[in-house]
């Protein structure tokens, strides 16, 4: 008869950092495969970078030539922007990509009524453009307040690790509709690059050259490169060739027109598409997805710390990361990229799937942004991928990102009733509600709030159309408003509050110390 099994062969003690990582925050690979994994970085960046400007520029009457400088711009100040947020913000090896955030109120812009009547499109999409930069510019001091005084760092004392999991979770699921739903749209060639890709990063992960897991560490590239050329063969080949239009677009890999129109060298300058022009309801409007920014960048910087294998950023480290943020967000109102930023959630993902978390891979990754966006032809070589290839490894790295965030849930207690309540309602309603703004808009073309003073439409349907700003809003309110004193224990508070200063856990220091010296200028609190 068998042994009863011990307490420790059936459970789990938590862990504050992942194991397995092969190089944590401030550990480096080589030089070479440092390199090698920036590229990779790099390349995965270029997706949503190619993708909101592909989108939004033709709605703004621009043409080739004018959606090329606005993904050359927004590939530009990314760069840097990643350079900042790694060298002086959290220091987490994050890239700082564009925002979908933004949508929202962008679209509404571009929809005033005074800038459609235009006659002259390349005129409007320079008046939409520059609207669309005031609008950036005012916006950012959200951000560059609520950081720089610490007042998000206050606010994050309302955060435990039960109420930050449908947070950092739905930072990941809450992006399921730019997954399969985009590779399906030639699944010839999405689905073989989401099977070729996990089959390289998980089931070929032990194969190795030099003592380098090379199928794992550079599963990327490697499937990119074969299913590119595939792609490539088929168009080629004349397999497009009398399929729908939409087909076309999706799988040939020359209907991007980013080479033919791109510069041989161009490099992007402050009010490059004039002077940006400001106004009151553009600005409020705006303002909404900043604060948007804000919370899916606060999940996600949460997320980006266990795959670095670092602690927790401290409170005044996370309020000083979304400082930064909001300095990015006002070089993207100078320089025109068209879109705010954020953290990317897909460059996360690929920390966990190649077990890299080096700060200097993705300070490595910014230097190939800033390089082949002023090298324009190289850089439009690489950002005419078809989107479904990126799309196909998302389904992928947005899923690791929300198991992420459902690990937080080994420090609270699960076998209470309140936590269940709490992460179950938090999670549904995170998704349900942004769902039910989506399909009403898409019928109705105007979200649910269609009130007659525009900013205020622009506010609530671009906070409710965010997964993570819906399940932050929930979850905190109910964690800090049913029994929270009884249930600091099953909240995971012990836990959480040695990570709350800078001074409460020893790791901290190594991680989150700013270079050269600074932090006799900025002490940490």
């Amino acid at each position: 008869m068998a042994a009863d099994p011990k307490p420790e062969e059936i459970s789990h003690p938590p862990m504050d950092q992942l194991q397995g990582l092969e190089y944590c925050i401030d550990s480096n690979p080589s030089w070479g495969e440092a390199v090698a994994l920036g590229f990779q970085h790099y390349i995965l960046a270029l997706g949503t970078a190619v993708m909101i400007p592909s989108f939004l520029v033709p709605l703004m009457g621009g043409n080739h030539g004018d959606k090329v400088r606005v993904v050359q711009t927004l590939l530009f100040v990314e760069g840097i922007n990643t350079l900042l947020q790694t060298l002086f913000g959290t220091r987490l090896p994050t890239v700082i990509g564009g925002s979908y955030a933004f949508m929202v109120p962008i679209i509404s812009i571009i929809h005033d009524p005074s800038l459609m009547r235009i006659p002259d499109d390349h005129l409007r999409f320079l008046s939409t453009m520059r609207a669309v930069q005031g609008a950036l510019i005012v916006s950012s001091s959200i951000q560059i307040i609520l950081g720089y005084s610490q007042l998000w760092a206050i606010s994050s004392r309302f955060f435990s690790p039960l109420g930050m999991v449908p947070v950092i979770a739905l930072v990941g699921f809450g992006l399921f509709d730019r997954g399969f739903p985009v590779a399906g749209q030639c699944v010839e060639i999405g689905f073989p690059m989401l099977i070729l890709f996990v089959i390289c990063s998980q089931y070929l992960k032990n194969f190795q050259t030099k003592q380098v897991p090379i199928l794992e560490r550079f599963a990327l590239l490697l499937s990119i490169t074969v299913i590119w050329a595939y792609a490539h063969l088929l168009t080629a080949s004349g397999a497009y060739k009398h399929r729908p239009e939409i087909t076309q677009k999706n799988c040939r890999t020359d209907q991007a027109y980013l080479i033919s129109s791109a510069p041989w060298i161009k490099i992007p300058y402050p009010r490059q598409w004039g002077a940006p022009t400001f106004d009151a309801g553009h600005c409020f409007g705006m303002m909404a997805a900043v604060f948007v920014s804000l919370i899916e960048s606060t999940g996600a910087y949460k997320a980006a710390s266990r795959l670095a294998s670092a602690t927790p950023p401290p409170a005044h480290v996370l309020s000083r990361g979304i400082g930064w943020q909001g300095i990015g967000i006002l070089l993207d109102g100078l320089f025109g990229t068209m879109t705010g930023s954020t953290v990317s959630v897909e460059n996360i993902g690929l920390l966990g799937s190649t077990r890299v978390g080096s700060r200097r891979v993705i300070q490595i990754s910014a230097g190939f942004m800033i390089f082949f966006s002023v090298l324009g032809k190289f850089g439009a070589l690489f950002a005419s991928i078809p989107f479904p290839i990126f799309a196909a490894v998302y389904c992928v790295l947005f899923g690791l990102v929300a198991s992420v965030g459902l690990s937080f849930l080994q420090f609270t207690n699960m076998n209470s009733m309140r936590n269940l309540f709490i992460t179950g309602v938090a999670f549904f309603l995170g998704l349900s509600v942004p769902e039910y703004f989506r399909e009403y808009t898409t019928k109705a073309y105007h979200g649910p709030a269609h009130t007659r003073a525009g900013w205020f439409n622009d506010f609530l349907n671009t906070i409710f159309f965010s997964s993570p700003t819906v399940a932050l809003i929930v979850a905190v309110f109910l964690d800090n408003t049913l029994d929270y004193k009884e249930s600091a224990r099953d909240r995971g508070m012990p836990w959480w509050v040695k990570f709350r200063t800078f001074k409460g856990d020893s790791r901290n220091e190594e991680f989150y110390t700013l270079p050269f010296n600074l932090d006799r200028f900025f002490p940490p609190s």
